[in-house]
């Protein structure tokens, strides 16, 4: 085969590789956003729909800011079985391609760096060790009266954002602008 091709080829599967990585790495990074939603109901009323919300979904209340109205919870995130699987079959896959491209320029090392296919479950325990950790939740509930559309108090939350993404759709809050 061409030394052209071949050198090319070994390029975009090096940088496809580093992407990779980057992917498998970024998997266990942490996405908190702070959101304000408004609801329709009483400040009283959406605290504790809130904290059974919480509840329902494993979280334990640790602090109370009576103050700031602000309650602070906690829970541990449970990591996903399909994304650890997802992204050991990436390795494997993305661990393959190089081994192939590589064994074409190393024929005598063929059998060798298949061995190397065998690394590609540390993704996904990679992931699993990662994703299972203590997540915070910070919550306040204000009370205004002149809030638009019919609300009657501003929910801020800062949470993960699919954590976030749940509570809207299981509560029916929609954001503020």
């Amino acid at each position: 085969m061409e030394t052209s091709v071949l050198s090319s080829t070994l390029l975009l599967t090096l940088l496809l590789s580093v992407g990779l990585f980057f992917f498998i790495r970024a998997s266990v990074k942490d996405r908190t956003q702070m959101v304000k939603l408004r609801s329709t109901q009483s400040r009283d009323l959406t605290l504790e729909q809130l904290q059974q919300y919480f509840a329902r979904r494993a979280y334990q209340v640790i602090s109370v800011d009576e103050t700031g109205n602000q309650v602070t919870f906690e829970g541990v995130v449970r990591p996903s079985l399909f994304l650890a699987f997802f992204l050991t079959l990436l390795a494997a896959v993305g661990i393959l391609c190089l081994v192939l491209v590589l064994s074409i320029l190393l024929p005598q090392l063929t059998w060798a760096l298949m061995a190397a296919v065998l690394l590609a479950p540390i993704a996904g325990a990679f992931y699993w060790r990662g994703a299972r950790r203590p997540e915070k939740v910070l919550l306040r509930v204000d009370a205004l009266e002149s809030l638009p559309e019919g609300a009657q108090s501003i929910v801020t939350v800062t949470a993960h954002r699919d954590e976030l993404k749940e509570l809207q759709r299981s509560l029916a809050l929609a954001t503020t602008e």
